[in-house]
């Protein structure tokens, strides 16, 4: 791993509304992220997961200064990237680059994919008509789609064409990271894995670093070498994926890991995440977890628990997280009412 991270995070928060109205009492504030640290160090691939709701998505447009945070620094090579403005923006805008989860409604449908392609080239990178047209024939054989397909409208493209052409949108300015938001949630299951198995090539060719957003734990353990696992806008836990898939330490991580589906296995945890997610505006004074945790204890409503390192980079913010997590149940082909276990890292080769 290299010493100098890509991308640090410090302590970053979000937090929506809390204005005072004209008339009458502030608007409620929304903790949308709390507190967040990461480092992602070139070449890297990490996973953030998490319910919808989690901060996930917010902590990416943080990132990529689509919006500010309310604390923390984020830092991109070293250098402080909040609240940048111009060409230092431009700049950032060329080095990070954002896969959106719908292909279709990102791309523009007025305009030919050959004009999609070419508007990163001309506002990021400047290039003359000539140098324009070099990198769109490389561009589209970066994404395995043939050349007349250029002058063809999104329209006619399918979901996974279609992200394919986002995917090559993001590499036109040649970025050096790319976050990719939930990009194949859209897709059907096996063009997800055409997508996946496309974005695993393109970052050991190009040598990219990924910030992969999901709720899916499956394509994450496929693609991501890093997880970072996040509750209610904060990191609950964090480290590899071996780590987090092989030997979860959070009772959430355990539960959420446990509703990955395993076709024909018919076993399952005792576990299942009962409840909603905790009121933003009104989170709870201790652990966020403990309104639906399985191993909750008095401690755990008073003050919410460090993310303290367990060994070897794994993190996990829990005050029982050295201790064992409960084992699996065996169930009967026809029990429906249990969650099933979780996949486990060797079994998305198949991808």
């Amino acid at each position: 791993m290299n010493s100098e991270p890509l991308l640090h995070v410090r302590t970053a928060s979000k937090r929506f509304g809390g204005d005072r109205r004209l008339l009458g009492a502030p608007t409620p504030s929304i903790r949308a992220v709390h507190e967040v640290d990461l480092d992602l160090y070139p070449g890297d691939s990490l996973g953030v997961v998490g319910e919808s709701g989690c901060g996930k998505s917010t902590l990416a447009r943080m990132i990529m200064g689509i919006i500010p945070p309310s604390e923390g620094e984020i830092y991109f090579r070293g250098e402080d990237v909040t609240g940048i403005r111009g060409e230092r923006r431009r700049d950032l805008y060329r080095r990070i680059q954002f896969v959106f989860q719908d292909p279709q409604s990102s791309l523009n449908p007025r305009k030919t994919v050959r004009q999609i392609l070419e508007a990163p080239m001309v506002e990021l990178l400047g290039l003359e008509r000539a140098s324009r047209e070099e990198r769109l024939l490389e561009l589209m054989d970066l994404v395995n789609m043939r050349p007349e397909f250029l002058d063809r409208h999104p329209h006619e493209f399918s979901g996974g064409q279609a992200q394919r052409i986002g995917i090559a949108r993001a590499l036109a300015p040649k970025p050096e990271l790319l976050i990719l938001d939930e990009p194949v949630s859209a897709l059907d299951v096996s063009i997800q894995a055409q997508i996946l198995k496309l974005l695993l090539s393109l970052k050991h060719d190009l040598n990219l670093t990924y910030l992969f957003i999901s709720h899916d734990l499956a394509v994450v353990d496929y693609l991501c070498d890093r997880v970072v696992v996040m509750y209610l806008g904060s990191v609950i836990e964090h480290g590899t994926a071996a780590q987090i898939f092989d030997s979860p330490r959070h009772p959430y991580t355990h539960v959420l890991l446990g509703s990955v589906p395993e076709p024909g296995d018919y076993q399952s945890t005792r576990l299942k995440l009962e409840g909603e997610l905790p009121d933003p505006s009104n989170p709870p004074a201790g652990c966020p977890f403990a309104p639906r945790c399985y191993r909750v204890q008095p401690h755990c409503w008073e003050s919410p628990p460090p993310l303290e390192d367990y060994g070897d980079g794994h993190e996990a913010a829990c005050y029982y997280a050295d201790e064992p997590q409960p084992p699996p149940q065996k169930r009967s082909p026809d029990a429906d009412t249990a969650a099933p276990t979780p996949r486990g890292r060797r079994a998305r080769t198949d991808l």
